[in-house]
């Protein structure tokens, strides 16, 4: 039997019945997901599941978009598969919707990646070089899915470099970058295979020791102030949380974990961890203010001004002084606003946007003054999961705070992943991330992405930590996205404008 070539495998997998073609990237992207899970060989996933799809990408730009898309739905589902979980708090009433939601989620995202597969296969036309415009491609669909309709960047290929050599490069080029270049790997990978050329295992290895390299020579050493934070992790249920019966024992908790041993010099409570609204919270306030022992304490709450209602942040200094708010301005679409509403009152479906868009976004600049922190940017949840939001308004902090609800994602990969998140955005800024999370992950984290403490999901309690100080600010806390997408453009503009005069073979393997 002749041995089959990578540069055959296209050729091989166009004979195979239609069913079975949409299986094998759907399976493939399936396959990449895994690298988002929490095991010793991910990234090997990841890499084989991209250079395979990438050997087989159809030749029609058609073919390659629906390649793209099954590719992406495999994916996507997967990663977020937790989406299902927050329909299952209430399951007689909303658990039905839980496989609508993650399809039509998983299918949407998918859209970019189909997208990217179609520029790639229209610059390349027919040929192989397909494997090298790709990653360009996707890493543009990445950033336009983590901006377009205020974006959802979960789930990024270069979070499952997270915890490994390939941490520096979150400091240097940021999430977007790193996904480039890993993308770029890939690509460069699948077509050197395509070509026959098997000097690619010694150059795979000769990067991996580079970037091991660079980190060593980067990597700075971490010092702890004196200042010493509790984190409080009240672990509500979310199907409990809002329980009329429920709701003082786990306000009670809370209160017991704040008021337990020697006192430390700042509380951290999680997103709406105070059961009433600012408005009428007064006596919910003193009761934490006494058990904080003098302690500034930050807190979750809902609030309500002039008839908005909004996801806030608290910083009390004592039972009457509420010193500081800061409102959430990244909403969650769907969850805490219903993007392009307009468009939906001429239909007769005001009511599901009143029912769903009870939220209004912030617009302060998200910054606390904390004694013992500094300054404190404030993230409520889902905003941590934006690196271009880490300094608005060109205000570096001292410290990251994310205070979140992740009752809402189950005991799975939801919570793991927000927290390899949090873990991005310490690399990213060189700054220590404090994070409080009702029923977990609770961590704090050094400027270079490491957890120094941390409280399991789903357990009651809290923890004392030292405020690890932070770094100076990384390349990428200096320069952003704008150079990735400056290059980016000129990439694409300038494959558009040769792609007639490309005469990159590739077909013919050598070797």
């Amino acid at each position: 039997m002749a041995r089959l070539h990578p540069s055959h495998l296209a050729a091989r997998v166009a004979t195979w019945p239609r069913f079975v073609r949409g299986l094998v990237p759907s399976g493939l992207g399936a396959v990449a997901a895994l690298g988002h899970e929490d095991w010793g060989s991910s990234f090997l996933a990841v890499m084989i599941a991209f250079v395979l799809a990438f050997l087989i990408v159809p030749t029609a730009r058609s073919s390659a978009a629906w390649f793209g898309w099954l590719l992406g739905l495999g994916y996507f589902a997967i990663t977020l598969r937790w989406l299902v979980e927050p329909f299952l708090v209430d399951p007689v009433r909303h658990g039905w919707m839980a496989p609508f939601a993650i399809c039509i989620m998983a299918s949407g995202l998918a859209l970019f990646w189909a997208f990217a597969f179609w520029i790639a296969r229209w610059i390349a036309e027919g040929r192989a070089s397909v494997m090298l415009w790709l990653p360009l491609t996707l890493a543009v669909a990445e950033l336009a899915r983590g901006h377009v309709l205020s974006g959802f960047p979960w789930g990024m290929v270069s979070y499952t470099l997270i915890g490994g050599v390939g941490d520096i490069w979150f400091a240097v080029i940021g999430p977007y970058g790193t996904t480039f270049g890993l993308l770029g790997v890939f690509g460069v990978t699948a077509y050197c295979l395509q070509r026959g050329w098997t000097l690619i295992w010694p150059a795979l290895v000769g990067v991996m020791f580079a970037t091991l390299g660079v980190g060593m020579m980067t990597a700075s050493p971490i010092n702890n102030s004196d200042t010493i934070v509790r984190v409080i992790q009240p672990n509500a249920p979310q199907h409990q949380k809002w329980d009329r019966d429920w709701t003082s024992v786990f306000f009670d908790r809370a209160l017991q974990q704040t008021a337990a041993g020697d006192p430390p010099d700042v509380v951290i409570w999680p997103e709406t961890s105070v059961p009433s609204q600012l408005n009428y919270a007064q006596p919910y306030l003193e009761q934490m203010s006494d058990a904080a022992r003098g302690a500034p304490v930050v807190a979750g709450i809902q609030r309500e001004e002039a008839g908005a209602y909004f996801n806030a942040a608290i910083l009390l200094e004592g039972p009457e002084i509420v010193t500081d708010i800061v409102d959430k301005s990244h909403l969650v679409p769907f969850g805490e606003y219903i993007p392009l509403a307009w468009l939906l009152e001429p239909f007769g479906l005001g009511t599901i946007v009143d029912q769903v868009a009870g939220f209004t976004s912030g617009s302060g600049r998200g910054i606390m003054h904390v004694s013992g922190l500094g300054r404190v940017r404030v993230l409520i949840c889902y905003e941590g999961i934006f690196p271009e939001d880490m300094q608005r308004d060109d205000v570096r902090p001292d410290v990251l705070l994310i205070i979140t609800n992740d009752a809402w994602f189950g005991t799975g990969a939801g919570p793991r992943q927000h927290l390899m998140q949090a873990q991005a955005r310490a690399i990213e800024q060189g700054l220590p991330v404090i994070r409080s999370a009702n029923t977990g992950i609770s961590a704090v984290i050094d400027p270079q992405g490491k957890v120094i403490a941390s409280l399991a999901l789903n357990a009651a309690g809290y923890l004392d930590s030292p405020v690890p100080v932070p770094l100076s600010p990384t390349l990428y806390a200096r320069m952003g996205d704008w150079p990735l997408f400056t290059l980016l453009l000129l990439g694409l503009l300038g494959g558009a404008a040769t792609r007639h005069r490309n005469k990159i073979d590739g077909d013919v393997p050598r070797g």
